[in-house]
């Protein structure tokens, strides 16, 4: 990979990693086009360009989650009760998601992505534990498909609820990790055997491994300062 592609991702780093501090959101949604566009035509086959783009935007994911997480529960923003009661549904939706992913055509997959983004946003009412336990799902199958940390949908969903929202984009920093994590896991599941795609160290499964590692190691080191300026907004009307 050239080192003008690896600049750029550590620059799409940068800017992803401050963006899921200050919004609690993993970033999928500008790391996924970014990479489809950025990554080699030489490394990966055009037919498994979304896939792989979608499912390296999750693993990066887990990365910046655990950074922006930790400089939120440091301000005692992170509401972990509703995390612990919407993120066993986050590990089956993830996978699921993941596995339903790699069977989708690219021009679907595609497809699931762009009406995503346009309808990412939604209002509804902070449901009881069951109800929370099956957003949980959503969350997680949308996410894994379109290769985002779920805050496009958990952060509204919270707001809408009455949560604060700096409450609510640290609790969504909090969904991010296992969304990424097992996510990933089932996008390395699904893309194992697919022919075409570069063997170990260059993908393993879906996961780009030197796309990841560019992205991944500056959206760390930038997520706790969008977390800082985050708790810094006075969010009041």
């Amino acid at each position: 990979m050239a080192l003008t592609t690896i600049g750029l991702m550590a620059l799409l780093g940068c800017f992803t990693g401050f963006m899921a501090g200050l919004l609690g959101i993993g970033g999928g949604m500008i790391i996924t086009p970014f990479l489809i566009m950025l990554i080699p035509s030489s490394l990966i086959p055009h037919d498994h360009i979304v896939h792989v783009a979608i499912a390296t935007s999750l693993a990066t994911i887990a990365f910046t989650s655990l950074s922006s997480v930790r400089a939120h529960h440091k301000r005692g923003a992170v509401l972990w009760n509703v995390v612990a009661s919407v993120a066993p549904g986050i590990l089956v939706g993830a996978v699921v998601g993941a596995q339903i992913a790699g069977w989708l055509p690219t021009f679907w997959l595609s497809l699931i992505f762009a009406g995503f983004v346009g309808v990412s946003a939604f209002k509804m009412f902070l449901p009881g534990t069951m109800g929370k336990f099956f957003m949980g799902i959503a969350i997680g199958i949308l996410s894994a498909l379109v290769g985002a940390g779920g805050g496009f949908i958990s952060v509204p969903w919270m707001v809408w609820c009455n949560v604060k929202m700096q409450n609510a984009v640290a609790t969504s920093a909090a969904f991010g990790f296992p969304i990424a994590l097992f996510g990933t896991i089932g996008y390395i599941i699904s893309g194992w055997n697919v022919s075409g795609l570069p063997l170990w160290p260059i993908d393993l499964g879906y996961i780009c491994i030197p796309a990841l590692f560019s992205v991944a190691i500056t959206s760390v080191l930038f997520a706790p300062l969008g977390a800082k300026v985050a708790h810094s907004i006075d969010t009041k009307p």
